[in-house]
């Protein structure tokens, strides 16, 4: 295992960022869910509550050209890089404003104005394609980044092992970073996986791995950023195994009863978003006054980008035919 020296630190410009990142995650989700319970919207979710800190820190890391390939439970991870929630709302709704036009659903949004390359319903497929798109970025010598998110089931496929293969004998510009909430969809961890962290699987593919606290923004920032710095420097891959909970089931309406009563307090109890909140405020880097007034924007974001996606028309039927082969062919 790798050790982290001369680690980073985020100031306090930094923190607020992430917060706002969070909070952004942590308002959508919530209007998402809130949305398909009263019957809005008819779709599978997959909530990230409780794991706001990685992405929000991997997208305040992030410039506008890097790059994201997620999985079909990668919302956060979108709206984490600043994706444009008005498009997000549409094509989740299946509507013609959405960024598939609504014939992706949310399992299949994408935004590359804001580098939201893919996201994809194939377990663990987000890191071969990540693959490609550093390939991509070496050949035009850019310095850009991608960043392949996917879940700790996922690291047990040979999707994974072959990209990281991959990765390392070409020294691509790409983080593999595993949100390991301890749960494959409905399995628990220490059933389905051998060995006590993912992140040692980094080194029989000689690249650096990491075990990080998934819910500690100052952890997160100095890894993320000593794992973007290699990447854009030719120093090649890192895998970075981010340890957190999530506080609800695998997917909406799932009764999660694979997880302990215990467990599942324990880590509501140190949610992270409050705990960020508070920390703002201690050290002086935000007031309440300033903190409420973000949530309030946010909150009129989310609200305006529900109102868009409801109201965009349906895509017409003359779709079906639409981006799918170069050339129409007849029937």
């Amino acid at each position: 295992m790798a050790e982290l020296s001369n680690a980073p630190k985020p100031d306090g410009e930094a923190l607020v960022d992430i917060y706002r990142r969070m909070l952004r995650i942590e308002r959508n989700d919530d209007a998402i869910r809130t949305a398909i319970r009263r019957g809005r919207l008819t779709m599978p979710y997959y909530s990230a509550r409780g794991q706001e800190v990685i992405p929000a820190t991997i997208g305040h890391l992030l410039t506008n050209e890097d790059q994201i390939c997620t999985i079909y439970r990668g919302i956060q991870d979108m709206v984490a890089k600043d994706m444009p929630l008005k498009p997000l709302w549409a094509e989740i709704a299946g509507r013609i404003d959405g960024t598939c036009k609504g014939k992706g659903g949310p399992m299949h949004l994408t935004h590359p104005e804001t580098g939201v390359m893919v996201t994809t319903g194939v377990v663990g497929s987000s890191m071969p394609i990540a693959n490609g798109l550093a390939w991509a970025a070496l050949l035009d010598e850019s310095r850009r980044v991608v960043v392949a998110f996917f879940g700790d089931g996922a690291s047990n496929i040979g999707a994974f092992h072959e990209s990281l293969n991959l990765a390392s004998v070409w020294k691509l510009p790409v983080l593999f970073v595993c949100p390991n909430n301890g749960f494959a969809e409905h399995t628990r961890y220490e059933v389905s996986t051998s060995v006590d962290r993912i992140s040692r699987r980094a080194e029989a593919y000689g690249m650096p791995g990491f075990t990080v606290d998934g819910n500690d923004p100052d952890a997160m920032f100095a890894a993320v950023s000593q794992a973007i710095e290699r990447a854009r420097v030719g120093e090649g891959p890192t895998l970075l195994e981010c340890t957190t909970f999530r506080f609800l089931g695998h997917v909406l309406g799932d009764d999660d009863f694979y997880m302990t009563k215990e467990e599942k307090d324990e880590a509501l109890a140190k949610d992270p978003l409050p705990a960020l909140r508070a920390r703002l405020i201690a050290g002086g880097h935000a007031s309440e006054e300033q903190l409420a007034a973000m949530q309030s924007d946010i909150e009129a974001e989310v609200a305006a980008a529900q109102e868009f996606g409801m109201n965009s028309p349906l895509p017409s039927v003359d779709e079906l035919r639409r981006d799918v082969f170069e050339q129409e062919i007849a029937a």
